[in-house]
């Protein structure tokens, strides 16, 4: 979902409703990551590299 909204948020600069959705989704991802990261180390490091995302938690 977060791909689709960025996608979206390309094509129409001006919608703030998407953008405020996409804040969320991406606050509650960083929040779970945050205590996958605590409670299991190995698994996190997999699922970043499997999501191609930056480790900056």
């Amino acid at each position: 979902r977060i791909a689709e909204l960025t996608e979206r948020l390309k094509v129409f600069k001006k919608d703030h409703a998407s953008r405020l959705g996409l804040l969320k989704l991406v606050g509650k991802r960083r929040r779970l990551m945050k205590y996958f990261k605590r409670t299991n180390k190995e698994a996190y490091l997999t699922l970043v590299e499997t999501l191609q995302i930056r480790d900056n938690i």
